[in-house]
C-alpha cells in the first residue's frame, strides 16, 4: 500500500501510538549504571509506577514494586543486606527473587513475597521489563548485535511531545530536508526484526548537505548508508555514515506524565583495541555527539507546541504510517498499572477477521 497526494483523513484514532495511557510491554531505561552502586536503593518512577531499585553485593541490579507487602511501607527507606533488601518500618527482608526470608519477631518468616521485576544492563544504562517474563532482547543496532560495544552519554531531555512523535521525526523524509538537509535523497526500506522491533533503512548515492558527511565525502565517494531501529515505539537506534564509517545514536526514551517525554541519548560504537583503538573509539563518540545535538537542538522548537494529527499523508509519509500500523499490532499496558489492556474488539474473535480490522484500519490512513 502507497500514500498517495490526496488529501486523507482517518476517523478512527490509534489506540496505542502518541496514547498518554497506554505503553507497549517492553524494556525501558530506568537509570545510568554508575549512578546506583553496591550496597545503594534508590525510588524510582517508570511510566506511572512506583518502584524500588538496588544493587546486591553480588553486584546485581534488582527491582521490587515500591511498597512493602506487609503494611505498605516504603522499601526504598529500608537497607542492602548483601544480596537481600529489609524494610526499614518492621525490619522485614527479602530476596533477589522478592521472597521473604526473615522477620525479626517470627522463628520462620511466612509465605509471602513481594513484586519483582526483570532488570538488566547493557549500553551503561539499568533496564526493566515491563512484564512478567522478557519477551524479547534488550535493544540493540542490528549491525552490532554480536559485538562488545563501547558507549558514552550525551544529551539527556524532557519534551513537550510524546516518545512516538519524538521518534517519527527520524523516518519523516520531508522533515529531513527541511529542517536537518541531511540526505537529498529518501527511500526507506521496512523490516520487521520481530513482534516489537522494525527497521527502516536507505542508501543514497546523492551528494550529502549535512556538513559532517561532507566532510567525510569528497575523500569517499560511496553510498551513504541511513537506517533507525525502534525498540517497542520509545527506543530509537540510528546509524549514519559511510561504509567504512558508521556513527551510532540511541534515543531512549519513555513516556511521562501528561504525555511528555524524558529522553537519554547514548552513543555507540563498536570496541576497538590497544592505544589507537580506543583515541580513535573517542573520535566516533565525539562526532556522533555532534550529530546527536544537532538533531535535538534543530527538533526541540518543533517538540514545544506539536499537537501531531496526520490529516494529509502522501506519498514520503508511508514509512511513518508503517510505523503506526507497527505499533499498533503490538501488546498494551495501563499507564501507572502495568496491566494489560485488551484493545481489540472482543466480538471478533476469527484471526482472518481481526487480520481484515487491521487492514481496515490502515486502509483508512492511505489510499491502495
Amino acid at each position: 500500500m502507497n500514500a498517495n497526494t490526496e488529501n486523507v483523513s482517518y476517523s478512527k484514532k490509534p489506540k496505542i501510538f502518541n496514547q498518554p495511557e497506554r505503553f507497549i510491554e517492553g524494556w525501558y531505561w530506568v537509570m545510568p549504571s554508575r549512578k546506583l552502586r553496591v550496597g545503594e536503593v534508590k525510588p524510582v518512577t517508570i511510566l506511572g509506577k512506583d518502584l524500588v531499585i538496588y544493587r546486591g553485593e553480588d553486584r546485581q541490579v534488582v527491582t521490587f514494586d515500591a511498597y512493602c507487602p506487609h503494611m505498605g511501607a516504603h522499601l526504598a527507606e529500608g537497607r542492602v543486606e548483601g544480596n537481600e533488601l529489609r524494610c526499614f518500618f518492621h525490619h522485614w527482608k527479602y530476596d533477589a527473587q522478592g521472597f521473604c526470608v526473615d522477620i525479626p519477631c517470627l522463628d520462620e518468616p511466612i509465605n509471602l513475597r513481594a513484586k519483582t521485576w526483570p532488570t538488566s544492563e547493557k549500553y551503561g544504562l539499568v533496564w526493566i521489563w515491563t512484564g512478567e517474563t522478557p519477551q524479547q532482547p534488550l535493544p540493540f543496532i542490528p549491525e552490532l548485535e554480536l559485538e562488545e560495544c563501547d558507549s558514552a552519554f550525551s544529551s539527556r531531555f524532557i519534551t513537550n511531545c510524546h516518545p512516538n512523535i519524538f521518534l517519527v521525526n527520524a523516518i519523516d523524509a520531508q522533515h529531513f530536508n527541511t529542517v536537518h538537509k541531511l540526505l537529498s535523497e529518501f527511500n526507506f526500506e521496512k523490516q520487521e526484526l520481530n513482534e516489537n522491533a522494525i527497521n527502516f533503512s536507505n542508501i543514497t548515492d546523492k551528494s550529502p548537505r549535512f556538513w559532517l558527511i561532507k566532510l567525510i565525502f569528497p575523500f569517499y565517494k560511496k553510498p551513504i548508508h541511513y537506517s533507525i531501529c525502534y525498540w517497542y515505539g520509545t527506543t530509537g537506534m540510528v546509524t549514519i555514515g559511510t561504509e567504512f564509517l558508521h556513527l551510532h545514536i540511541m534515543f531512549a526514551l519513555r513516556l511521562i506524565a501528561g504525555g511528555k517525554t524524558e529522553g537519554l541519548t547514548i552513543l555507540i560504537t563498536k570496541k576497538r583495541r590497544g592505544i589507537f583503538g580506543r583515541l580513535f573509539n573517542r573520535l566516533i563518540l565525539w562526532l556522533s555527539k555532534l550529530l546527536a545535538e544537532f538533531f535535538i537542538k534543530n527538533d526541540s522548537k518543533i517538540f514545544e507546541r506539536i499537537q501531531f494529527n496526520l490529516k494529509s499523508p502522501i506519498d514520503l509519509d508511508q514509512p511513518i504510517i508503517q510505523f503506526i500500523t507497527h505499533l499498533e499490532r503490538q501488546k498494551a499496558l495501563k499507564w501507572g498499572s502495568w496491566n494489560f489492556e485488551l484493545l481489540r474488539d472482543v466480538s471478533v474473535r476469527d484471526p482472518e477477521k481481526r487480520a481484515e480490522k487491521r487492514e481496515k484500519w490502515h486502509d483508512e490512513l492511505v489510499n491502495d
